[in-house]
């Protein structure tokens, strides 16, 4: 059997074979491997398309030994499978920056070019041509072209959407996106120039390695699933030093994610709330006390009211968090992260209407991420005992923050805050894992 003319993609399909190989190996060693994701429907989908390519590149050439029909189902498959590739990337793309849309109307516009191209691809089938190129038979035709055209749009649309959303991905994300879909697009753009190239397998195994590399390594999961818990449980350690348990920390956070959540579900703030800038946000939450390491005991575990003297002490907690975290994770090469952790720690004390500390910012000025905090802080301060007075009713909490409306707090934030009433209530009670899985 002569493998002449299906080398490149041989040579493909075992790279990423062996990619799945240590993907999946490693996705096991961690424990990761209960939840399917988009990746591992992609990586699964691009192995068929590599298998498909060889195996079409090897039929057009073997016409004689290959009954036309099969020939011609194959290659309908073929294209199907790129189609779905793209399409797949696309997707895979949405999900780790922004997410996918919930709204039905949107998945179906996003999918129509594919749903339509599948149908013209397989209407079209029967006009399928293969022509002669300088060395090797191709295949050319509506259904041919119709692929290129949706493979074309949806590489168009991620790079544009890549672009929109610029300064809301990671940046160690970004550069290596952009670079890898520059690099598809190049690939792409030179098989839809000369056909006869057949050189399609190479953008497929970019699409996949590019994507493990830069996101899906399991190792580099874990690394950053270790990070999350030494910082939770710094900030539980500080969190000790006011007579606390942790719980605060841990409530917080919890009341901070139900929060954020529902005002991206109803649309506020969409271009802000990116999934990256999401878990940031869970992730820079339980920092916003770091400050307090540098407050005395005498004035963190004071039984009383702080005088004047000592609550300007205290004040001082705000900007000392912010310099603490520019300090302490300014090297960790997420500026993402690290500008909302900042702002959490400096901000979170500020008021919508400019009375509040350490700058006096008012309204939109201040960070999202510390308006967010805000509430979150505020409501577990007063419905929690401590060591100056005990939790007070939960249905007092609630007006605390219903009256600090268009005052204290972001008015749409206090909306939603009391609309999430019953699930910020299971938080209080310790119910964690129900509002997790809801």
């Amino acid at each position: 059997m002569q493998l002449k003319y299906c080398k490149l993609q041989i040579g493909c399909l075992l790279v990423i074979l062996y990619l799945a190989f240590i993907y999946y190996k490693e996705r096991k060693r961690f424990h990761l491997s209960g939840r399917r994701t988009i990746y591992d429907v992609l990586l699964t989908e691009g192995i068929v398309c590599l298998f498909l390519d060889g195996l079409t590149a090897y039929t057009v050439n073997h016409q004689e030994l290959i009954n036309p029909m099969v020939n011609l189902v194959l290659h309908g498959l073929f294209l199907i499978s790129i189609d779905a590739l793209i399409f797949l990337m696309l997707l895979y793309m949405l999900d780790a920056t922004e997410g996918l849309p919930s709204d039905r109307k949107k998945k179906l516009l996003l999918a129509a070019p594919f749903l339509v191209n599948v149908l013209i691809v397989v209407l079209n089938l029967h006009s399928l041509e293969y022509r002669q190129g300088k060395e090797i038979f191709y295949s050319m035709g509506i259904s041919v072209y119709t692929c290129f055209a949706m493979a074309a749009l949806y590489i168009l649309l991620t790079i544009v959407y890549v672009i929109r959303h610029w300064k809301f991905i990671e940046s160690h994300k970004r550069v290596n996106m952009m670079t890898n879909l520059l690099v598809v697009a190049g690939v792409t753009g030179y098989q839809m120039l000369v056909p006869d190239s057949l050189i399609s397998s190479i953008a497929t195994t970019l699409i996949l390695a590019g994507a493990y590399v830069n996101q899906e390594n399991p190792a580099m999961k874990e690394l950053s699933r270790y990070h999350d818990e030494m910082v939770m449980g710094f900030a539980t350690l500080i969190e000790s030093r006011d007579s606390s348990t942790g719980g605060h920390v841990k409530r917080t956070t919890q009341y901070v994610k139900l929060l954020a959540e529902e005002v991206r579900r109803r649309g506020y703030y969409s271009e802000i709330l990116t999934k990256d800038y999401m878990d940031n946000l869970l992730k820079a939450a339980p920092m916003h006390d770091v400050g307090k390491i540098a407050v005395p005991d005498a004035i963190l575990q004071k039984p009383g009211r702080l005088t004047p003297e000592e609550f300007e002490i205290m004040k001082l907690h705000a900007p000392k968090g912010g310099e603490i975290i520019q300090e302490s994770f300014g090297r960790m090469g997420n500026e993402q992260y690290l500008e909302i952790a900042g702002q959490i720690a400096r901000y979170h004390h500020e008021k919508w209407n400019g009375k509040g500390y350490p700058e006096g910012l008012k309204r939109k000025e201040i960070p999202l991420c510390a308006r967010i905090m805000a509430i979150a802080d505020v409501f577990d301060a007063v419905s929690a005992d401590r060591c100056y007075r005990p939790a007070l009713p939960l249905e007092e909490c609630f007006e605390i923050i219903q009256n600090g409306s268009g005052q204290d707090f972001d008015p749409i934030l206090v909306e939603i805050f009391m609309d999430l009433r019953e699930e910020v209530q299971k938080v209080k009670e310790g119910n964690f894992g129900e509002v997790i899985k809801k």
